[in-house]
């Protein structure tokens, strides 16, 4: 018979292990209500998530909450329980719009946004750097035979070597 190594054995019994762990409470009626009210905002106007809402006495939560009970009681699917709030309520009452359709613009808009922020600063910092350019134009500046004796004469008037009288 094969024997398998001790680490094999700890490897798998850690996997079984957290396999139970993530899936206890997977199916339980309190665990499904806190992600839904979690993916539905609140309507009373406080921008709240709906099972964040804090507002001592808020009627909107408590009845929400309410109506998210009997539909998870009465075995609707995710999507159905989703389907009946956007009815009633609109699609304002999702806590993240749907990616599709027009709404696809809400995930796609931020992305689009830093990725042209990121070009810009980066096309701004080569301008401002002179990176593409620089070297021709010293190039054409020191080819130029005034400007390279110019230089020359300056290099000599102050030419470090000669001492501090001058040379004299």
């Amino acid at each position: 018979m094969l024997r398998l190594p001790f680490w094999i054995k700890a490897l798998e019994a850690a996997a079984l292990a957290a396999a139970v762990c993530f899936s206890v409470g997977a199916t339980s009626p309190s665990g499904r209500l806190y992600e839904l009210d979690h993916r539905l905002m609140c309507t009373c106007g406080c921008a709240q998530l709906l099972g964040e809402c804090n507002h001592v006495g808020c009627k909107d939560s408590t009845q929400e909450l309410s109506e998210l009970r009997a539909d998870i009681a009465s075995g609707m699917t995710d999507q159905q329980v989703f389907d009946a709030f956007v009815a009633k309520y609109g699609a304002t009452v999702l806590a993240a719009p749907p990616a599709k359709g027009f709404d696809l613009v809400a995930w796609i808009a931020p992305f689009a946004v830093f990725a042209a922020a990121l070009a810009g600063t980066i096309l701004l910092v080569r301008r401002w750097s002179g990176w593409k350019g620089r070297a021709q134009a010293v190039e054409a500046v020191i080819a130029d035979p005034a400007e390279r004796e110019r230089r020359e004469r300056i290099r000599r008037e102050t030419d470090m070597d000669a001492g501090i009288d001058g040379g004299l």
